[in-house]
């Protein structure tokens, strides 16, 4: 299994744009969601890799600071996620992208704060590894 996937679009190499991480399977469990849910987590991406910010990322709770960001979508009386982090100043890693399935509250259920926290470790590797952070 490949960690990260590079999505970074080179027809935008002339604009000042991040490329951008997949970390494991969060391309692939987007891919999985709603088209309406992957286009509003797709532009809430290009904006952190524009160095914007979507009406709908918040600090995502545990993290410290608005290093690690959360966008929350909701479609169809479901609750769907993308975490990202944008701690890193070469790049924008997205983390998870999951259906929230718990019913209990708004947070973040704990198996899926230990994927988050496991893959930005896994990010802060590869990015010290790429000579950045």
């Amino acid at each position: 299994m490949k960690l990260f996937l590079n999505g970074y679009n080179s027809e935008y190499g002339k604009q000042d744009i991040k490329p951008l991480y997949w970390v494991a399977s969060s391309k692939r469990d987007l891919k999985t969601m709603p088209v309406e849910v992957q286009d509003t987590f797709g532009f809430a991406l290009h904006q952190a890799q524009s160095g914007g910010k979507h009406e709908l990322a918040k600090p995502l709770k545990g993290f410290g600071s608005a290093g690690v960001l959360e966008v929350v979508e909701s479609f169809h009386g479901g609750a769907y996620r993308a975490v990202y982090t944008v701690k890193f100043s070469h790049a924008v890693y997205v983390l998870h992208c999951f259906q929230k399935k718990s019913t209990h509250g708004i947070a973040t259920p704990k198996p899926d704060m230990e994927i988050i926290q496991a893959r930005l470790k896994a990010a802060q590797v590869h990015a010290e590894g790429e000579g950045h952070d």
